[in-house]
């Protein structure tokens, strides 16, 4: 038995799928992706942004410095890593919705 056809399962009509996936789950994962991949971006420029307002500073690029005090160190690490996760995750989310209501197609 040749190697594709081991990696074939049956879907849930019982018809043989790829051997890398559905390409419809292929590609729903990829929107879901650079989706959840923009958000995050922006969301890291807002932060930037926002805490150049906020502090009157550039945000530490080394937390690790001795240069930056801990306080601004977690500071900027809690603000940063908080909202940069938040914003991938509404992304993922909405990216998977607007999918489902396009294709009618539920994720599995």
């Amino acid at each position: 038995m040749s190697k594709s056809k081991e990696a074939r399962t049956a879907d849930d009509d019982g018809e043989l799928a790829p051997a890398g996936g559905r390409p419809e789950t292929i590609a729903r994962k990829l929107y879901s992706a650079v989706a959840a991949t923009i958000a995050a971006r922006i969301a890291g420029i807002v932060v930037n942004r926002i805490w150049l307002k906020a502090t009157g500073k550039k945000p530490p690029t080394d937390t690790k410095s001795p240069d930056v005090k801990w306080t601004e160190a977690v500071a900027w690490t809690a603000l940063s890593a908080t909202s940069v996760t938040v914003a991938r995750l509404l992304a993922s989310r909405r990216a998977e919705g607007t999918w489902e209501k396009v294709s009618e197609e539920p994720p599995k």
